[in-house]
């Protein structure tokens, strides 16, 4: 599996009732399919997954698999807090066809979940699915963090394939590049250290941005991997920093703010967050005029 380039944690879209939509997941996903982009990842982080029940999840994965173009990778966010329950999610990712399950750290319980907890886990997960399972770190919202150490450890199970470590942490990466081995792929959750990411070994990223600006994520991953750091500067600069705001600042609402102004459907997000005034809707239009410019002559 060619696990590099620049995926999208795809975002749920909701009708005004609170709703999934499926009809704009789809008209999202057909959009996305003309770009660039490597891949989807459906069920992540920005996908407010854990605002959704599983039947929606499910009913989300099938729209989305129905109409990617077949040359994307999909890879299904299947992690639950229980082992036996990520199995199962897995499962369902794998007969809808998904191509990789990512699995995000348990983290109700952890105080418990030391180095034997969850490599058990991991390593339990990895044994029952049917597809290649990928590490998901993200500490900011579960406050663990996999460190070199553990991932080398699970790196050595033939259906554990890789990483996102949402950390931005470069030594990190580093340090999880030189202990795998050479198959094993790490990508990145952060943007703005994306390209020295790839130069710690990093094989891509997952970003939340590239949901509302495909095209300048992937312009900065090829400038990063042809070694282009006068282009890279342009980017990070007027396009990827401004961008990377949005999602540190105004969160899912405002990259969903910033894909609604950008062609696609982004919608409101699912309560309890709670959609942005019009004092941060006219910040973000300020912000998008500064990135679209750049966005359009990488084009």
């Amino acid at each position: 599996m060619k696990l590099h380039g620049i995926f999208p944690p795809v975002t749920t879209p909701f009708s005004n009732d609170g709703e999934i939509d499926l009809s704009r997941l789809q008209s999202n996903i057909e959009l996305y399919n003309s770009t660039r982009l490597s891949g989807y990842v459906m069920n992540g982080s920005t996908s407010e997954s854990v605002l959704l029940t599983w039947d929606e999840i499910e009913r989300l994965w099938a729209t989305a698999r129905e109409f990617a173009a077949p040359d994307k990778i999909m890879i299904a966010g299947t992690g639950a807090e229980s082992t036996a329950e990520t199995i199962q999610h897995t499962k369902r990712a794998a007969k809808l066809g998904y191509d990789a399950a990512l699995v995000r750290t348990p983290s109700y319980y952890k105080p418990f979940m030391t180095f034997e907890a969850e490599a058990t886990h991991f390593l339990r997960v990895a044994d029952a699915s049917p597809i290649p399972v990928l590490i998901y770190s993200v500490p900011v919202f579960t406050g663990y963090t996999v460190e070199a150490p553990l991932v080398a450890h699970l790196s050595s199970h033939k259906n554990i394939i890789g990483i996102k470590d949402s950390s931005g942490n470069v030594h990190r990466m580093k340090d999880i590049v030189s202990s795998t081995p050479k198959a094993f792929r790490s990508l990145t959750g952060s943007a703005l250290t994306l390209p020295d990411a790839l130069q710690a070994g990093a094989s891509g990223a997952i970003l939340a941005i590239a949901c509302a600006f495909p095209e300048a994520c992937v312009d900065l991953f090829d400038a990063a991997a042809r070694g282009d750091p006068q282009r890279v500067e342009q980017l990070r600069k007027h396009a990827i920093l401004p961008a990377a705001n949005l999602g540190t600042k105004f969160g899912i609402a405002g990259i969903k703010c910033a894909m609604d102004r950008l062609g696609y459907y982004g919608g409101p997000p699912r309560p309890p967050l709670l959609p942005l005034g019009e004092p941060a809707k006219q910040e973000i239009n300020t912000i998008l005029a500064s990135v679209r410019p750049v966005t359009a002559s990488a084009d």
